[in-house]
């Protein structure tokens, strides 16, 4: 259970501990979710970094490198605005 008062006066210092009393299950339970999380989040993360170097798409390599979304924003990338084609406004080569 959640001990409110260790919260608010901060004598809880382990972000784990802080999760766990959070959540309200073990340390280890905890912190197997946050290993969960984490890789779920930088399969993602890479995935969509690849693609979007591999479209030389500059803007969203770095959205998608400094904003953390847990993968919701890689995913939604790699689905939906990868694909998307802006018309007259790709580069054009000079020959």
């Amino acid at each position: 259970m959640v001990d409110a008062s260790a919260l608010i006066s901060g004598t809880t210092t382990d972000p784990y501990t802080l999760v766990s009393n959070l959540l309200g299950v073990s340390l280890l339970t905890a912190i197997i979710i946050l290993a969960v999380i984490s890789i779920w989040s930088l399969v993602w993360k890479g995935f969509a970094l690849w693609k979007a170097s591999k479209k030389d798409q500059m803007v969203w390599f770095i959205v998608l490198l400094v904003v953390n979304t847990f993968g919701i924003l890689e995913i939604l990338y790699i689905y939906i605005f990868s694909k998307m084609s802006l018309k007259g406004k790709g580069k054009t080569k000079k020959r």
